[in-house]
């Protein structure tokens, strides 16, 4: 076999679909075409490689050594292609773009800001989605997605748009049964709600110069509004964006334990795969995402 002769495609096609059912039946119905084809296709791939990819036992089939080194680059290969053709489907350079956000982020900073977007790109249109967990962009149609933390999101490209001001808040009963600390180092004895990467009340603390800080406990939320549930509910202190909490402090729902301070790396992140940088849309948004919070920064 020569090393630069690639198997029959549709032979892999079939080799993927019977690893998966464990049934060269099963795999020809996927296929719409016969269970003889199925099998001539793995007899055809086996000889190419010279090897056997499966052992027939009692009506049913295992993968042997070679099979099951086999099929996770095969089926790694077609998930790529299936992704690629969505995308190049999906974006022929209309319909809209579309941006996966945190609801607080949404609300509070992007679609206030959305009519400059459209009067520099009237071309383009955005559609907006909620949630809190990073977006699968190959799975859930996501072309870019704006996320809150510390900006670590292996195998995507990540770029710091703005931090926000966070400020300590608790529960009043909280209060009542704690008492108010004296300082910030008698806050770091307090019981804590986390962001979802448990760093925050670190960093902190850092900021506040108290090393020392404890390994932290309490529960840890992936979205602000739900950290703010938490809070509301007693169940510890928080650090959460400034402008968030302005009515449930001035309305007595909430304390404030200490003074905002800025986090920087503690931000939201502009979040989207390498190869969609060269996406003429793509580029345009994030484009203007970093003019926005660049002026953002200067303003505050």
């Amino acid at each position: 076999m020569k090393l630069d002769r690639l198997p029959p495609l549709n032979a892999l096609r079939a080799f993927e679909a019977t690893a998966r059912h464990l049934s060269v039946k099963e795999a020809a119905d996927e296929l719409c075409v016969t269970p003889g084809a199925v099998s001539q296709m793995l007899k055809a791939l086996e000889l190419h490689f010279g090897t056997k990819l499966f052992h027939r036992i009692n009506r049913g089939m295992v993968l042997t050594p070679a099979g099951q080194s086999l099929t996770p680059p095969v089926r790694n290969a077609f998930r790529q292609i299936a992704e690629a053709s969505r995308r190049i489907a999906a974006d022929p350079g209309t319909g809209p773009l579309t941006i996966s956000t945190t609801p607080f982020f949404a609300g509070a900073w992007l679609v206030p800001r959305l009519k400059q977007f459209h009067d520099a790109h009237p071309d383009i249109d955005l559609r907006v989605v909620t949630g809190t967990a990073l977006a699968d962009f190959g799975r859930d149609g996501v072309d870019v997605a704006i996320r809150h933390g510390f900006g670590h999101y292996p195998g995507l490209r990540s770029e710091h748009l703005v931090a926000v001001e966070v400020v300590p808040v608790a529960a009043p009963a909280l209060l009542a049964s704690l008492g108010r600390p004296k300082d910030a180092a008698g806050l770091a004895h307090w019981p804590h709600v986390h962001d979802s990467e448990r760093k925050a009340w670190q960093r902190w603390f850092q900021a506040q110069g108290i090393e020392e800080f404890s390994a932290p406990r309490g529960p840890s939320f992936d979205d602000s509004g739900l950290m703010l549930q938490a809070v509301l509910a007693g169940q510890g202190a928080g650090l959460l964006p400034a402008a968030m909490i302005e009515v449930d402090i001035a309305e007595g729902r909430l304390v404030q334990l200490a003074n905002v301070a800025l986090l920087e790396d503690f931000a939201y992140f502009l979040v989207y795969p390498e190869t969609s940088r060269a996406r003429p849309r793509v580029a345009a948004f994030c484009a203007w995402m970093r003019e926005v919070a660049a002026a953002f920064r200067q303003a505050a």
